[in-house]
């Protein structure tokens, strides 16, 4: 038998959460809603691939964008996406959730004849199955005749293939037709036929997970440990019973007389804040360690600290603990039972679950608005030209761009709203600049109401902050400009956008080589630690040394460093790369005024046509790629 391709492959539910921003109310009064990727299964997969499994879904989306968001979100977290098939006749599931207090979490589900409860036994490969490791299966894909069809033939096929079966009971009442649609919280509720369909999919089973309420009605008894030796006597499984807060209990063989005497797991002393998607977490933990012939007591070790994670977040799948944040709660703890509230706990999750970006980065970058307002006006042009020209710019880097990795942009919504869209759909990489022109100490174009400006911009989008800042600024400046880049920093993390600080320290007599590096290691103890860094194009290598430094001082976990440009000609450019291409933390650069300056004054002159500045950007845009591999080659 060949080794498996895939560590796990999960089938069932994937839908889109709608979860309601506003808390502690009731679902009708919420008014707005952030949407996650959703469905046990689907968290499940997206929580073990990023724990560092090999995980594959099998599952269907409806033809619309709905499924394709199902379908990216679960490619971005690393999932194959091979077996996620669209249904041309039906729609991708959509459920509505809110978080009203610590025991009250409402949901209505929107699933009636949704893609993927249309799954058949002949949508499944079964030569493909032989390629997994191990099975997952949802129990909400046993309540339909088709769904449950189609599980029994993907867990036959991998009986063949000597692969394991998981079985995660996920029992919602509401899917069994044993609750009101406004009743998609309960769990606990009797159900002859999830019993009976639970306990007929049990003898394939090699471990079998579920809540208390999950494994009595598996088991056909309210009776705890009745139903738990109702399940034993149909499976020899591993049966892992998630308590909540008191963590879970392990049952190999036979099942004692009381829970208490089986071997219990204790949980983590966190506060609850959204119990939805703690059990997905929990699967995965277990998966991630189970899989890979840990013992029990690791498994459940590791099982219980993903669930207490994500059980004191917003959103399931989103919420999923990464291999490196996992480790780093089990080994330092947290410094709050608020989980969400650790600083250090928050950072390792949002920078260990960022979009990936390829690099090198080659950004061109025309953000600047004063700049190119004083060029207008010094050729009698008004501002309104402005954004003409930057669709020119956009243009010459779409030339450029296509087909090449790697390709940025850095481009304002004031001049570049009408190109932003099309720079989107182009899937490159996009910075926009939050600060106001010219301002030191720094201010926010929109004033106080930045944060709520970037709402309005896509996810994928990088927020850039220009600060004009020393180490050794006057202490009220210094401190002004720091409590600046806090709440940038931290309007960025409530929304989890990566944040691009450009830092440009004044000269003064005496600097040294280190006077950036000082200047990010202030900004750094000040407790702001940005995704990305934007630097001078310095051509000293003690500059990038002292630079690498700090930033190996403070946050291993940066992306790292965007050489700018300042108007420097080939000669320096090309000095500055070469000296750059030394650190370890360079990912790129992000060059401006040396690629469109020439253009842009000859064009507001009138002296250029719109085609020849097209083409002299071009030009100057490739030829500054082409002086980046050169010199860092």
């Amino acid at each position: 038998m060949n080794a498996p391709v895939f560590d796990l492959a999960c089938l069932g539910r994937a839908a889109v959460d709608l979860y309601g921003e506003q808390l502690g109310c009731p679902l009708e009064e919420v008014s707005t809603f952030a949407r996650y990727l959703g469905g046990s299964p689907a968290n499940t997969a997206v929580g073990a691939s990023r724990l560092g499994l090999r995980v594959a879904m099998i599952t269907r989306v409806g033809d619309e964008q709905n499924g394709e968001f199902v379908r990216r979100t679960l490619a971005r977290e690393g999932v194959d996406v091979s077996q996620v098939k669209t249904d041309p006749a039906r729609l991708t599931a959509l459920v509505f959730l809110a978080i009203r207090d610590r025991d009250d979490f409402p949901h209505v589900f929107y699933r009636d004849n949704c893609a993927d409860m249309a799954m058949e036994a002949a949508h499944i490969d079964a030569r493909w199955m032989a390629k997994c490791g191990a099975l997952l299966v949802s129990g909400t894909h046993l309540s339909r005749p088709g769904t449950r069809a189609a599980c029994e033939r993907a867990a036959g096929a991998a009986r063949r293939a000597s692969r394991r079966i998981v079985l995660d009971i996920d029992y919602r009442p509401v899917l069994w037709g044993r609750a009101r649609h406004g009743e998609g919280a309960a769990r606990a509720a009797a159900s002859r036929a999830a019993t009976a369909a639970l306990r007929a999919f049990l003898p394939r089973c090699d471990l079998v997970v579920g809540t208390e309420e999950e494994f009595q009605v598996a088991g056909g008894s309210t009776k705890l440990v009745t139903a738990l030796r109702n399940v034993r006597k149909a499976t020899t499984a591993l049966l892992v019973v998630k308590l909540g807060a008191r963590g879970c209990a392990a049952f190999e063989g036979a099942i004692p007389a009381r829970l208490e005497a089986g071997a219990i797991h204790g949980g983590f002393p966190v506060e609850v804040f959204n119990v939805l998607g703690a059990g997905d977490a929990f699967m995965a933990g277990f998966l991630a360690r189970w899989l890979r012939g840990a013992n029990l007591d690791d498994c459940c070790h590791s099982a219980n600290a993903c669930g207490a994670i994500v059980v004191s977040r917003h959103g399931c799948s989103p919420a999923m603990p990464s291999a490196s944040e996992l480790t780093h709660f089990l080994e330092h703890g947290a410094s709050t039972p608020r989980l969400r509230e650790d600083a250090a706990l928050d950072h390792v999750h949002r920078a260990t679950t960022r979009r990936p970006v390829e690099t090198p980065l080659h950004v061109l970058a025309f953000d600047h608005r004063a700049q190119l307002e004083a060029v207008a006006s010094a050729a009698g042009q008004g501002h309104q030209r402005i954004a003409h020209f930057k669709t020119l710019v956009a243009e010459a880097f779409l030339r450029v761009a296509r087909g090449r990795r790697g390709a940025g942009v850095l481009l304002d919504e004031r001049y570049g709203e009408a190109i932003l869209p099309a720079l989107t759909a182009a899937g490159c990489w996009i910075a926009r600049p939050v600060e106001e022109p010219g301002s030191n100490p720094v201010a926010f174009e929109h004033g106080a109401n930045e944060g709520l400006a970037m709402r309005a911009w896509p996810a994928s989008h990088v927020a850039k902050c220009l600060v004009h800042f020393r180490a050794d600024d006057d202490a009220a400046h210094r401190e002004t400009q720091v409590e600046q880049m806090r709440a940038i920093a931290a309007a960025c993390a409530s929304m989890s956008r990566e944040l691009l600080i450009e830092v440009i320290s004044p000269a003064r007599r005496g600097d040294g080589p280190d006077v950036t590096a000082l200047a990010l290691q202030a900004i750094y103890e000040a407790g702001v630690r940005p995704d990305w860094w934007k630097l001078p194009p310095a051509a000293d290598a003690r500059a990038w040394r002292a630079i690498d430094a700090a930033i190996e001082r403070n946050d291993a976990l940066c992306r790292g460093v965007l050489v700018l440009g300042m108007e420097s000609g080939d000669a320096a450019l090309g000095k500055a790369f070469a000296a750059a291409s030394q650190s370890k933390w360079v990912r790129g650069f992000a060059v401006g005024r040396s690629i469109f300056a020439p253009a842009a004054a000859r064009w507001f002159e009138g002296e250029w046509s719109d085609a020849q500045a097209v083409h002299d950007v071009a030009a100057r845009y490739r030829n500054v790629i082409r002086l980046w591999e050169k010199e860092t080659a």
